[in-house]
Formats: C-alpha cells, structure tokens, sequence
C-alpha cells in the first residue's frame, strides 16, 4: 500500500486519545482504531495525492478490514483487534465513508449535510469506544453530540488551513450566504464582520450540541471512561467559548499542554467527587 503518511500521532490531537484513565486492557483496541483512522486521514488530506489514488487507498482499507483482502497494515490489525474484542468492524468502515467524502465533497449546503458528515467522521470514533468497553448503546445520541461538537470545533479551527491546503469548506453554505460572507472571506488574514458571524453561529450550535452530551459521562458505567469523557467534554466547551470570542483566522485557537491538562483534570477531578 502507497505509504502517505504524515508523521502525526495521538500526542499531536487535540483531545486525549487512550489516556492513562482508560483501563490498560482497552487501550490497544482503541489505539489500534486511532492508528486506523490517522492513516485514513492521511490520505484524504494528502495535499498533493491525486483523488483517485486516494479513493483506491481507501478502498483498500475497507476491504482488509472486511476480511476480503490484506492489503492495509492498519486496516488488518483493526480487524483483529475488532474479531478479539467482540466488536464490529462497521465503525471503521463508517469512518471511511467520511474520508472517501473528504476527497470528492469540498462544500456543504447546510448544518443538515454537515451533521451527516459528522454521523460517519466523528460518531463512529466514540462508538467504538463505548463498544469496546461495553457500554449501552442507549449512550450513542449523547455520545453522537459530543463527537459532532468536537469534528465542528475543529473544522472552525482549521477553517482556513482547509481551505489554504485542500480548497475544503466544511462552514455551510447556506449560513455563508445568509451572513454576507463568501468562501473567498477564508483567504484573508482575519475574519470579515460577516464570517466572524458564520463563525460565531457555529460555536453557538457546538454549545448546543454540548448541552444533549452533558449527561453522557454520567451514563457511563466505567469510571475511567466517564473520567475521559467528562474531561473531553469540558475541554470542548472550553474551546467553542474561545471560538465565540477569538478569529481562528487571525489567531492559534488551541489549548497549550497546560491549559489542556488543567481543564480536563479539573473536569475529571469533579466527575471523580460526583
């Protein structure tokens, strides 16, 4: 398989990915689905790969997962991984789907288009998780909320370099024309009145995407997990109150190691005495 690989890794996110609450048993699953996902994600933002050969890649990808090739490295040790824990391979492959749209969909009409989007990108990740720990799937609304508010953030965060890098656009379409403002508006140094207010309406919609996750840690029977999720949860809220207030155009709109382990501490630590 043509190695794209960008030379990123789970200490590079902007959210833990298997931290130290997650029970030692559980953390080479969920590692093997990061590793699965960084490498599909590498190739659909492959700055200069064409877009078949990206297509192919995937392909690839799902078939060793499916058990009908052996072709991808990390597809094949998700697939053990997943035969191992019980789990079914479907979250990976529903992730695929939102790689394989990176690559032909540079624009969304609406918040409708991009919450479908986000149904395959972001839902299946924390699905897996919660799969793998055993946990209800009565979780999977709240647990899609809070994966769609974390895929939105960070779409807004990147809004530019998506669209420097890969002419991508995941801001709606719709919202953009209703505010006065064009893609073109991404290209500046900072934010026009009239995207700041695209921008500022996402965050209001992320806020309330996070307002249907909040019992989720609260659901969750195992107590590391619910640790992880409560710190995710407050370090999304955190970051989309930045997004109402700073120009991701204009300014680096990321937590610091710092700031990052203070606010998912502090989070853990109240879930912990709750």
């Amino acid at each position: 398989m043509t190695d794209l690989s960008s030379g990123k890794g789970h200490r590079d996110e902007n959210f833990p990915v298997a931290s130290r609450l997650i029970a030692a048993r559980h953390r080479p699953a969920i590692m093997a689905f990061y590793r699965f996902a960084r490498a599909a994600d590498d190739v659909s933002d492959h700055p200069s790969a064409p877009p078949h050969e990206k297509l192919r890649l995937l392909n690839e990808m799902a078939a060793t997962l499916s058990g009908e090739a052996d072709v991808s490295a990390e597809a094949r040790a998700l697939r053990q991984m997943c035969a191992a824990a019980g789990v079914t391979p479907q979250h990976g492959l529903d992730l695929l789907e939102a790689f394989r749209r990176d690559v032909t969909k540079l624009r969304y009409a609406n918040w409708a288009e991009l919450m479908d989007y986000c149904r395959y990108s972001a839902s299946p990740v924390g699905r897996f998780v919660c799969d793998v720990h055993g946990e209800s799937r009565a979780l999977w609304p709240a647990n899609d909320a809070l994966c769609s508010a974390l895929q939105v953030i960070n779409h807004l965060q990147d809004c530019a370099k998506d669209r420097r890098n890969l002419d991508r656009v995941y801001l709606p379409e719709d919202e953009l024309a209703a505010a006065g403002a064009c893609v073109a508006d991404l290209d500046a140094p900072r934010s026009s009145p009239a995207l700041r207010r695209v921008i500022v309406g996402l965050a209001d919609r992320c806020e309330d995407l996070l307002a249907k996750a909040k019992p989720f840690a609260c659901g969750i029977r195992d107590r590391g997990l619910a640790l992880e999720v409560a710190a995710i949860q407050a370090l999304a809220e955190d970051l989309a109150r930045t997004l109402q207030r700073r120009d991701p155009l204009a300014d680096t709109v990321h937590h610091t190691k710092s700031q990052a382990l203070l606010i998912a501490g502090a989070a853990a630590l109240r879930r912990l005495i709750a």
